[in-house]
């Protein structure tokens, strides 16, 4: 990864959190939970993936709809999460193959 990379990747990742910003407040307590949620748990592509995109999409869509967050994705937002990667390969499981001898699952 070269510098022009990682410069890069920093605009969109500010970009990203400008669009979060922009979000009703309830939205962005949300969010900044659902975030700090997937980045312990989630998939292994989530820095890089299409999935915190995709949330900010979804929220921008209830905002416009004019639904509460919780409306969109219940009271759960842990039980949410583990929806949204249910079948994705997470961290959790590359380091639990690696201990079994199993090939790595972020491949498959």
């Amino acid at each position: 990864m070269g510098i022009q990379d990682i410069i890069e990747g920093k605009k969109q990742w500010r970009a990203h959190m400008a669009r979060v910003k922009a979000l009703p407040a309830d939205y962005q307590i949300v969010y900044k939970e659902m975030q700090r949620y997937l980045f312990k748990v989630g998939p292994i592509d989530l820095p890089d993936g299409p999935l915190l995109p995709g949330i900010v999409d979804f929220f921008e869509e209830g905002v416009a709809a004019g639904k509460g967050v919780l409306e969109l994705i219940g009271d759960d937002v842990a039980a949410f999460c583990d929806d949204l990667v249910k079948d994705s390969p997470t961290h959790a499981d590359v380091y639990q193959a690696s201990l079994s001898g199993e090939p790595d699952t972020a491949e498959k």
